[in-house]
């Protein structure tokens, strides 16, 4: 038999006006009754109707999110958060991906009486984006975005800090022939990280052994280090803008046996779960993603309830982890 919201009433011995308010998220229930009753709602695995809920609340109930690309660990892992956030407070997540940019904002997904707010999750053009979700009035926060907008909700990761911290590393480590291959340039990730690449080297007194450019991948780490190795000349120590890239050149290295760290230091970004599988292991910077999903689920719903600001810019730290690739000269 289908349990109700009246058996999940009698099992928490509260009112089904209180379950009724517990289930809509409305903010004039006792932390104690609500508790009760989410716990009496795991017990008799009751799941309310989203369509009722929808129009108890006068909304769908649905966040939608666009996403250039599925390819990405570190996206990924922010996507993931994002829908456990959101299925936490009872939302459902709509997910557009597409390679056109914003074109897909202007689906019919995305409009104000089919999601009740929208994430955009790293765009390569966020102007259009940004005038199209005002022009609409759906409340939205951008994750990972190339600009910083005064009027416009966004969480970010302190990428310059990143970059220097992973150069100061090697630096540290007694390096002075320091490669970087960064970034494509659309990506402000890739743009600071090479920033708090020759911050550092000013800062040391070095010039860059050489700085290449690279495209994410790991065909385009291979190639960069062919080349050094190709003209008989190579950096004691790189920093790769991203993992893929570097395990390009970990693989383009280990073929010539050139030896990591032993001849070669090595420094990626981003924390893929293969880092730790790697012999040597890879020292990385590692993004917080969970934090970034978190925190935009938090924003954007606060803005949804009318409990918070619009426009808030929330910077959040990376972290440097040390393993094997890195080593002293």
């Amino acid at each position: 038999m289908k349990v109700s919201i009246y058996d999940v009433a009698k099992k928490s011995g509260l009112s089904v006006v209180t379950v009724s308010r517990v289930i809509n998220n409305a903010g004039s229930v006792r932390e104690k009754n609500r508790e009760k009753v989410l716990a009496a709602m795991k017990e008799l695995d009751y799941r309310p109707n989203a369509a009722a809920r929808s129009l108890a609340r006068g909304k769908t109930g649905i966040i939608g999110l666009s996403i250039t690309t599925l390819q990405d660990m570190f996206l990924d892992a922010v996507v993931k958060e994002v829908n456990d956030r959101l299925a936490e407070k009872g939302y459902f997540l709509a997910l557009s991906v597409s390679t056109d940019g914003a074109d897909s904002i202007f689906s019919d997904l995305f409009q104000e009486d089919r999601v009740d707010g929208v994430i955009v999750l790293s765009p390569l053009e966020e102007d259009p984006y940004v005038t199209e979700l005002k022009k609409k009035k759906i409340p939205f926060v951008m994750l990972d975005n190339q600009h910083k907008h005064a009027s416009v909700s966004s969480v970010l990761v302190d990428n310059f800090k990143g970059g220097y911290e992973a150069t100061k590393h090697l630096i540290e480590l007694g390096h002075r022939r320091i490669a970087h291959i960064k970034g494509p340039e659309p990506f402000l990730s890739s743009v600071e990280r090479e920033r708090g690449f020759l911050q550092a080297m000013q800062e040391a007194g070095l010039t860059p052994f050489a700085i290449e450019q690279g495209d994410f991948s790991i065909t385009s780490g291979y190639q960069i280090a062919s080349g050094w190795i190709q003209a008989e000349t190579l950096p004691t120590a790189v920093f790769a803008a991203d993992d893929y890239m570097a395990f390009g050149v970990m693989d383009a290295f280990k073929n010539e046996g050139i030896r990591i760290p032993g001849d070669v230091s090595l420094v990626g970004y981003d924390n893929h779960p293969f880092t730790s599988e790697f012999q040597p292991g890879l020292t990385t910077v590692r993004q917080p993603a969970e934090k970034m999903g978190a925190q935009g689920v938090d924003l954007l719903l606060k803005w949804i309830e009318g409990t918070g600001k619009r426009s808030v810019t929330i910077q959040l730290e990376p972290e440097l982890i040390i393993r094997g690739s890195t080593g002293r000269v």
